[in-house]
């Protein structure tokens, strides 16, 4: 009686979906072959990566058989939609037995470490469907609110990747390994004192090396074309032997309303955003990257960056304050040690009015200014100014607008002339108590498939049109 229960529930659920297909012009074999591909997992490895493949690439195919998402009518979106959700339910069954197999197969049994890119990447070879590949998603283009999101799955598998003690804190010290491409270019630093990378400029001044942040035309904003240098730039930052402390500030904009006035960082380029510009892995090399890194420090070799067993080649970070610090450049500053801000500056987390999560903001921002107020941030877009009570919970030192890079130079001399010998010990000591890196690997774990979600959602492409008139500015 129960498999007959079984089988009439799973009939009942084909003939549903059939029907929910039916109005969307779909080859009806095609559809009818699809509705009958096993999607469930068995727990065996090699017989659900064929089996499921299967299913994916059918899933897959379907979906090309429909116009481009501008073009859909309504009972086609509907079918996309269906046909995305049962791809991603599949994927998910998939992952929660075998996500760690894979990544040890990946990382050849965790002795090679990869980048989030490119483990996404190998991932879509070694079981083809449970990650786009690159021509899957270079042809899934167009404006944000234009693409099906294919790039969720990379999203689900990374969640199930961090969802693992094992391999996600692996995959977490994966991103704090310094860039090849600063590692390449520390001995012209150590040399030079300076390199401009355009996006990003590091600078040796003293005891400091600083990382100034420069997007003149876009306010400081970060995109697809900042991250990877500033990163690199922070890398470098850390890695001099010659300076004990890194500072981080904005350089000078375009702006007509702030011509040449320094600004920190206006958060997240919307205008790109909006525009299909960044890609849904911009967040996650961002937070697991360079935000971990300043908050962390680097990784050594094979040696684990953890609080207890590990350790990271770490130095205080200095934030400079002029004018803002918005969305992501507010995010920074919570993995500060010390903020030096104008009188004038202020923070928002405006992330109501974009439909993301302010990358790891809160899982931080409560330990600042409690979690009443950082819910306010998040969720109704409460301002901080940064010269009041609570923007002092935030910043350290408030400075007449003209006179911040003054401030934060005395602050370095102040740090450096004490000796900064048991920095790191006291970073790591407070963090465990905090916010030790097992626990930021569970909000990635979290992290990676709510920002995968948001980033596709139609709301985040209302808000930009309601909020930032995103649809009439020019790139």
């Amino acid at each position: 009686m129960e498999g007959s229960g079984y089988a009439k529930a799973k009939a009942m659920v084909r003939e549903n979906t059939r029907e929910h297909l039916a109005g969307a012009d779909l080859p009806q074999k095609a559809v009818a072959a699809w509705i009958k591909l096993p999607a469930v997992a068995t727990g065996k490895f090699k017989r659900d990566c064929e089996t499921l493949s299967k299913y994916w690439k059918a899933s897959a195919d379907l979906l090309g058989k429909l116009p481009k998402k501008p073009r859909r009518t309504r009972e086609q979106q509907s079918a996309a939609e269906l046909i995305l959700s049962e791809s991603r339910r599949s994927r998910e069954l998939f992952l929660k037995h075998h996500a760690d197999e894979i990544y040890r197969k990946l990382t050849k049994n965790l002795s090679a470490f990869k980048r989030v890119d490119q483990l996404c990447d190998d991932a879509a070879k070694l079981v083809p469907g449970l990650t786009p590949t690159r021509k899957q998603i270079d042809a899934d283009d167009g404006l944000q609110g234009e693409r099906d999101g294919v790039t969720v799955d990379q999203g689900i598998f990374l969640a199930h990747v961090l969802a693992n003690a094992e391999s996600g804190m692996h995959l977490c010290h994966a991103m704090l390994l310094p860039k090849p491409e600063a590692v390449d270019r520390l001995a012209e630093f150590v040399s030079k004192g300076v390199i401009d990378f355009g996006p990003a400029r590091v600078e040796r001044k003293g005891k400091a090396a600083i990382v100034t942040i420069q997007n003149p035309r876009y306010l400081n904003a970060e995109d697809a074309y900042t991250l990877a240098d500033t990163e690199t730039a922070a890398d470098i930052a850390i890695l001099d032997p010659a300076t004990e402390i890194c500072v981080l500030r904005g350089g000078p904009v375009e702006h007509p309303k702030y011509k040449d006035r320094k600004v920190f960082c206006a958060g997240i380029n919307l205008t790109h955003l909006y525009r299909g510009m960044i890609p849904y892995l911009w967040y996650i090399e961002r937070d697991m990257g360079i935000v971990n890194k300043m908050f962390r420090g680097i990784a050594v070799g094979a040696n684990g960056p953890d609080e207890i067993y590990g350790g990271t080649r770490e130095k205080p970070w200095i934030c400079q304050l002029d004018t803002f610090a918005i969305g992501g450049g507010c995010q920074y500053l919570l993995a500060m040690d010390y903020v030096v801000a104008g009188s004038d500056a202020y923070m928002t987390l405006p992330a109501r009015k974009e439909g993301i999560i302010p990358g790891a903001a809160n899982l931080r921002l409560t330990r600042f200014v409690g979690a009443r107020a950082a819910r306010q941030a998040i969720m109704m877009d409460r301002r901080f100014d940064c010269d009041t009570p609570e923007g002092r919970l935030i910043c350290d030192v408030i400075a007449p607008p003209g006179e911040v890079e003054q401030a934060v130079m005395k602050v370095v001399e102040d740090f450096a002339s004490s000796g900064v010998v048991s920095a790191a010990g006291n970073r790591r000591a407070l963090r465990v108590t905090e916010e030790p890196l097992d626990l930021f690997r569970r909000y990635m774990a979290v992290y990676c498939r709510e920002q995968a979600y948001c980033h596709y959602s139609p709301a985040l492409i209302a808000n930009l049109e309601r909020h930032w008139n995103a649809a009439n500015r020019k790139i």
